[in-house]
């Protein structure tokens, strides 16, 4: 299915957003994730079923000052 991840669009064969992620090599306890700019949570990715044309933007948390 094609979906746009971090404003690059990629067709991707993925589920939901936990199994995108694993695919895309994305790890970690604080990555922050949305879908068509909705923030999703961790615990909720495995229920977060994906569809043809959705947005996901993954962010992780940079260090500095």
């Amino acid at each position: 299915m094609k979906l746009t991840v971090n404003g690059e669009t990629q067709e991707l064969d993925a589920g939901n957003l936990a199994d995108l992620l694993a695919k895309l090599d994305y790890e970690g306890e604080w990555l922050a994730t949305a879908v068509n700019g909705e923030l999703v949570h961790r615990e909720e990715r495995a229920a977060h079923f994906l569809k043809e044309g959705d947005r996901i933007e993954v962010l992780s948390p940079m260090q500095g000052g």
